[in-house]
């Protein structure tokens, strides 16, 4: 999936949020797109497994959604929400393609690495690949909460990540051979 489509799983979250404490809309939905890009990060190391935990962030959100609902402050909130986001990204990256330059035709058995299980997921290819029309659709959408829910900074994050979204999937097998070319 797009790291866009996983910013708006995080965003759903972060919606519910604002929804029930207007408070802290802020701070969730800063948080829901930090946390959902975060996992990302590692695309220039070793993609889908330096910085994906679909384990550890998983076991981390129960303690710190705890201490939100214990505790509840910007900072709790905001914890709770990046871990959701990035525990929701680590675990969703097996639902799409493989781990591969092109994902569509499917030959990498490689979809996100588990530490917990010293092994690699295979990919469910639910969505075919990062940027197909599956995943646009998915993460269009996905943003339609967060549209309706924030203003001001938040929902500009979203417009323009809608916007890159689009222009993401519209130059996706283009982006592959053009990497291809460079590796050469």
């Amino acid at each position: 999936m797009m790291a866009t489509t996983h910013v708006f799983v995080g965003l759903l979250v972060a919606a519910a949020v604002a929804v029930v404490e207007p408070a802290f809309a802020l701070e969730a939905g800063v948080a829901a797109i930090l946390g959902g890009l975060f996992p990302d990060l590692d695309v220039a190391a070793s993609h889908r497994k330096t910085l994906h935990f679909p384990v550890y962030y998983a076991a981390l959100v129960v303690p710190a959604v705890a201490l939100a609902l214990a505790a509840p402050s910007g900072v709790t909130v905001a914890v709770a929400v990046f871990l959701l986001a990035a525990a929701a990204h680590s675990v969703s990256d097996a639902l799409g393609g493989g781990h591969e330059l092109r994902p569509w035709e499917g030959e990498s058995p490689r979809a996100v690495y588990s530490h917990y299980h010293d092994r690699w997921l295979e990919p469910r290819r639910w969505i075919g690949y990062d940027g197909s029309p599956g995943d646009l659709a998915l993460a269009s959408v996905l943003a339609l909460p967060a549209l309706f829910v924030f203003d001001g900074f938040v929902r500009t994050v979203v417009v323009g990540m809608l916007v890159v979204s689009i222009g993401y999937a519209l130059a996706r097998k283009a982006v592959a051979a053009n990497a291809e070319r460079l590796v050469e």
